[in-house]
């Protein structure tokens, strides 16, 4: 639970707040000062002035020194909370109301004297505190005994000890305490209202993170019973788009892996099938390797014949299934790349059929090429596209009885592509969608049938055909016996 992001924002949100909280303290009780200060100075900016008139400071001219006694022992008693000093024009303290035990300086500074005096409206202006060497307070000013003949100031500090004591009781009692109250209210407030929105926040990031665990605890080979979509239809924000692209990536994933553990079952049904395939003609060899040397002198040059000629056979299948099982491979590794060229079908076709005569001459088969020849250009691999039509025409012979006939046929004019017919017995409806698949052996026997030992020649047609961009499709014959069709993409002049 520590480590939810749920708890991590709330640790957050709460260590935000009480940085708040000091932040807003330090600047409202500053700020709060401050304007107190200068409520204070606006409404007090002409006592001074105030006592000098109203207390008869000044007769005939001159400063009463009697009077400003009298005014000094009477605002101790009725106003302790300002303190009244009479200064020089050099701003040295001449008298005072102050207690003298208290006072710290024989002088103030006079710049923020005549600041005040040049605007009466620029408040807060702070002066020195003659209680103290670094203190500076709010204050009222009037020039004595007047404006023209300026012999000193009346220094009134508004705020003096007696406030300070009286504020510092304040502050440490109710006022501290319904702040302090105040403060953290408000906070528990916030707080309470951010863990709301938090929570409403992470809950569907909650749902996603069970959504991506269930689906780690699972096989990984079903799709996941419930999905994001099923939710949340409509993507709205971040969140709905991480859970739509974790369902594509688990479908995906879903299909990848039964994608492998099909691979996987072929791969083992591959490695049985060479295994029995490679162990047939090694068995041959051996056997008949082994009755010439057991036998050797009761053979006769007839039977030895035979038997080389039967040991030189099986070598030559033996080679014949390597050599398909290696370009298989090559193939499936895409390490053959197809050398794409324009070239003429009909003139390739023509060429293998001439290659093929002999074998079917042997084979009392007839081989010939119908249709029209007038095809567009085909763009691929020469080399490749005569493979795929040595494998059809090998196969169709190999199916094919004496007196029989095996037709390539051009069809259309639209596309270069051409048809293996035979006349043999046809391809079982239920192998048809298999037929492709290597070793696949379907219900005839099909090891009885010269050129079919390893079911790898029409696999490796289909991925020759796939690696140029073309297509082949087997079928059966209305009149009986397999049809192949092979097509490839027209050459586009100007074109890749």
């Amino acid at each position: 639970m520590a480590n939810t992001l749920f708890t991590r924002l709330s640790l957050g949100l709460f260590l935000l707040l009480m940085a708040v909280a000091v932040l807003f303290s330090v600047l409202s009780l500053g700020s709060l000062k401050q304007y107190n200060a200068s409520i204070d100075q606006e409404l007090n900016r002409d006592l001074a002035k105030r006592l000098v008139a109203d207390r008869n400071l000044v007769a005939d001219g001159e400063l009463d020194q009697q009077a400003l006694k009298a005014l000094f022992e009477l605002y101790m008693s009725i106003n302790p909370s300002i303190e009244i000093y009479l200064l020089d024009t050099e701003g040295r303290i001449l008298s005072y109301s102050a207690d003298p035990d208290k006072i710290k300086r024989n002088r103030v500074s006079l710049e923020p004297v005549r600041r005040l005096l040049g605007d009466m409206a620029d408040y807060p202006v702070l002066g020195d505190d003659p209680r103290s060497h670094d203190r500076r307070k709010v204050f009222s000013v009037t020039p004595v005994p007047s404006e023209e003949r300026r012999e000193g100031y009346l220094y009134v500090v508004l705020r003096g000890g007696e406030y300070d004591s009286a504020e510092a009781m304040a502050r440490s009692g109710h006022y501290i305490e319904m702040a302090a109250w105040a403060l953290g209210a408000s906070l528990v407030v916030a707080l309470l209202a951010g863990l709301a929105v938090f929570r409403i926040l992470t809950r569907r990031l909650t749902r996603l993170t069970g959504l991506v665990a269930e689906f780690e605890h699972s096989d990984m080979s079903r799709e996941p019973r419930k999905t994001w979509r099923q939710q949340r239809p409509v993507v709205r924000d971040e969140i709905d788009y991480l859970g739509v692209t974790f369902d594509d990536m688990a479908s995906r994933i879903t299909s990848q892996i039964r994608q492998l553990q099909e691979k996987d079952t072929q791969r083992r049904r591959l490695v049985a099938q060479v295994s029995h395939d490679l162990r047939t003609p090694l068995a041959s060899i051996q056997g008949y390797i082994e009755s010439l040397k057991l036998r050797s002198g009761r053979l006769s040059p007839q039977e030895r014949d035979a038997f080389l000629d039967i040991a030189l056979r099986e070598s030559r299948r033996l080679g014949r299934l390597v050599d398909e099982l290696f370009e298989l491979a090559s193939l499936e590794a895409c390490e053959r790349k197809p050398e794409t060229e324009p070239f003429s079908l009909a003139e390739l076709v023509y060429d293998v059929v001439q290659k093929h005569q002999q074998e079917a001459d042997r084979r009392q088969v007839a081989l010939m090429v119908t249709g029209d020849p007038a095809m567009p250009m085909a763009s691929g691999d020469v080399a490749m596209t005569e493979r795929v039509l040595d494998n059809l025409i090998s196969n169709a012979l190999s199916y094919s009885v004496a007196g029989g006939v095996v037709e390539l046929c051009f069809e259309g004019t639209s596309a270069p592509a051409v048809m293996v017919r035979d006349a043999g017995p046809g391809i079982p409806e239920q192998d048809l969608p298999h037929i492709f698949d290597p070793f696949y052996r379907g219900s005839q026997d099909a090891g009885k049938v010269e050129g079919l030992h390893a079911g790898l020649g029409l696999a490796i047609a289909r991925h020759i055909m796939d690696l140029q961009q073309g297509s082949i499709r087997a079928g059966n014959r209305a009149g009986g016996g397999a049809e192949f069709r092979i097509q490839l993409p027209v050459h586009r002049a100007g074109g890749a």
